[in-house]
């Protein structure tokens, strides 16, 4: 076998992992935003006028924001 290179078998053994995606990544906080914003409206909906105020109210002094 003078002048011939010997050819050997190799096997490679490649593994494929599933990554996320951009837009499956960013689409979990949007929908739970919304989600949150949906579940707000709906009990506030339910919520009697004084006592939304008053929460606002004691929300606007708990981050020092002057309301008076």
């Amino acid at each position: 076998m003078t002048g011939q290179r010997r050819r050997y078998m190799t096997a490679d053994v490649k593994t494929i992992a599933r990554t996320q995606t951009r837009a499956d990544v960013a689409l979990l906080p949007i929908a739970f935003a919304a989600l949150a914003g949906l579940m707000l409206l709906f009990a506030s909906g339910y919520a009697q006028a004084s006592v939304l105020h008053d929460a606002a109210h004691d929300q606007r002094h708990a981050m020092a924001f002057p309301c008076h």
